[in-house]
């Protein structure tokens, strides 16, 4: 017999982490898995705007939506080897000034407009982007 899971997705179009429960399942105070929380996942295209990179730490990528420029958060960079190369060649080909917005962080590699990525991220109506990781270019799909 398969499980049966309900949703609980009150104002969906703006949360991105939900509850569910089994059909079958009474509520109990404690721990239980019958109520689980799960969230929802979204991937969208972003243009690089500089990665940050140090020593012994995850590199990120910073992000901008496209067309505008305004910058909307950052992204693990969690690809495999032969990836991370070719990021590190475009970065360093389409290297550039910061952005007016942004002179106040002075680590990053910036990049020039023209780098498209797929990234990952929580769904939801939030100024920024939430738990997000890089999946790849975006001409590359």
């Amino acid at each position: 017999m398969a499980l049966r899971w309900s949703w609980n997705v009150s104002r969906a179009e703006s949360r991105s982490v939900y509850s569910s429960k089994r059909d079958d399942s009474k509520y109990r105070s404690g721990l239980t898995t019958n109520w689980l929380k799960t969230k929802s996942w979204t991937v969208d295209e972003f243009e690089l705007l500089g990665v940050e990179r140090e020593p012994g730490k995850a590199a990120f990528a910073l992000l901008a939506e496209p067309g505008t420029g305004k910058y909307v958060g950052s992204a693990f960079i969690s690809l495999g080897r032969d990836m991370k190369e070719r990021l590190w060649k475009r970065v360093q080909e389409h290297a550039g000034p910061p952005p007016e917005a942004m002179k106040k962080r002075p680590a990053p590699q910036w990049v020039g407009p023209g780098v498209k990525l797929r990234i990952k991220h929580l769904r939801g109506d939030h100024s920024k982007i939430r738990h997000a990781s890089l999946l790849g270019f975006s001409d590359e799909e």
